[in-house]
């Protein structure tokens, strides 16, 4: 089955048609620094991953370029409240800057923990202050900015297709949105450069033509994809909240300023993972939880992968301290089959090629990894496919998945150890359940647990 993913330009699955063969252009939008990264953000960036593992299991090269916004994003998308990077200094009582290394380092932690494959290109936008006023007088050039209050401005009414992919009704939205910004000639014109703020001394500024100032937080996405991927390119992902401003900001100015329609071919977005009182997680309302805090509480990184698996990408992830065990619970059924393949070698003389293809249809079906896990489990439990077989094919699955099954290895049992499993399987034969139950102690009392499988008991560390 071809390649199909869900186009939010078109609101429809599409066949994958990349515009270079060898490889495919991918742009995602990245963590603004000022705080730990939430569970939400990492749903978003475990389903970016899940993404490009597709794109390279379908044979594909992929160059993945990440922005680290560390200037110029404000409490709201829409160019107004404080700035977030301002916001987390004076929370810390530290520089910008101090805050924008530390937490650029903590996120990108946080994605090695939950196996996310790096990208090509880390990119900031404070390297990239050039390309971004290089873009601002382009789009002056072309008549598409005005100055006013001392801020540089896009003009979206001399863009006859703005708001595209949020379907945006600018009428309506025009009378129905209280004017907050007075030098705006229109509600959706967003700022481009900042010289004149509520920030009467900002830590980050440049100079520049318009006056000492720093950027707008749309523009950086722009000028960097463009740097990196060229004026058009394949796929642009993020979350759901970017469509209506973000990434509706970032194809008015870069279709204006390159002249190519479309700038991206593809746009992806992921649903909310939402907490149980059917919030969203968010950093800006306090209400969020990291992945600390669930490594703390004892689960895996892994353990919040498989749980992301679970649910399709478009759809709300409810969280929960329940749903985590059941994932949890899941993930270690797997684990032991892994150990199960690999200690307990099994004839049959059926071949897994039709649970290959099965799992590529799943997957080739706009991301559809819960699908792909049933074929995993229906695999696994098939009689008349040898072990060596499903573990070759479960490896290449994990390709996809990420749950670093390779690294899954059977214990070098100590003989002592070795000699009560032989015991307590006598034991059970004999059906004598308390001389078993006794083993079963000692050896955890060795620091072992035993788990009984159809296919015989599985010995492992406590």
């Amino acid at each position: 089955m071809v390649l199909q993913l869900f186009n939010t330009l078109t609101r429809k699955k599409e066949t994958f048609s990349p515009m270079n063969k060898n490889e495919v252009g991918m742009y995602g939008c990245g963590p603004t620094v000022y705080h730990y990264a939430h569970l939400g953000n990492m749903r978003t960036y475990t389903f970016v991953d899940l993404l490009k593992r597709t794109i390279l299991f379908n044979g594909y090269k992929v160059k993945h370029v990440i922005n680290i916004t560390d200037v110029g994003h404000l409490v709201s998308d829409a160019d107004e409240g404080e700035d977030k990077m301002l916001k987390g200094a004076k929370r810390e009582k530290k520089t910008v800057w101090q805050i924008a290394e530390f937490y650029t380092q903590a996120v990108k932690k946080d994605m090695e923990q939950l196996n996310i494959i790096s990208p090509t290109i880390w990119c900031k936008a404070t390297d990239h202050i050039k390309e971004q006023l290089e873009m601002i007088g382009v789009l002056e050039k072309k008549g598409y900015t005005y100055t006013a209050g001392g801020n540089v401005y896009f003009d979206t009414s001399k863009l006859k297709e703005y708001g595209k992919l949020a379907r945006l009704n600018l009428k309506a939205e025009q009378k129905a949105r209280v004017e907050k910004d007075k030098n705006k000639k229109n509600q959706n014109d967003f700022v481009l450069w900042f010289t004149k703020s509520k920030f009467d001394d900002p830590e980050m500024k440049w100079d520049s033509k318009y006056g000492q100032g720093f950027p707008g937080w749309h523009l950086e996405c722009s000028a960097m994809a463009t740097k990196y991927l060229g004026e058009q390119f394949d796929i642009h992902c993020g979350a759901i909240d970017l469509i209506p401003t973000h990434h509706t900001n970032e194809i008015a100015q870069s279709e204006a300023a390159l002249g190519v329609h479309p700038w991206v071919h593809y746009w992806m977005h992921g649903e909310f993972l939402v907490l149980s009182e059917g919030n969203k997680m968010s950093k800006s309302s306090g209400d969020f939880l990291t992945l600390q805090v669930v490594i703390d509480k004892g689960y895996d990184p892994m353990v919040y992968r498989y749980f992301c698996l679970g649910t399709h990408y478009r759809k709300p992830l409810m969280f929960s301290w329940e749903a985590m065990d059941s994932a949890q619970n899941a993930l270690k059924k797997l684990q032991n089959k892994v150990l199960e393949l690999l200690e307990k070698p099994k004839e049959g003389k059926k071949n897994t090629e039709t649970y290959i293809e099965d799992f590529q249809g799943a997957i080739n079906d706009d991301l559809n990894m819960p699908q792909a896990l049933a074929v995993i489990w229906e695999m696994l439990k098939d009689e008349e496919v040898n072990n060596k077989e499903k573990y070759k094919t479960l490896l290449e699955f994990d390709r996809v998945l990420g749950l670093q099954l390779k690294e899954i290895k059977p214990l070098n049992i100590p003989e002592e150890v070795q000699v009560l499993m032989e015991k307590r399987e006598h034991a059970r034969l004999k059906k004598n359940w308390k001389e078993a139950d006794n083993i079963r102690n000692k050896l955890k009392d060795l620091g072992y647990i035993i788990e009984d499988t159809p296919s015989g008991p599985v010995v492992k560390k406590d």
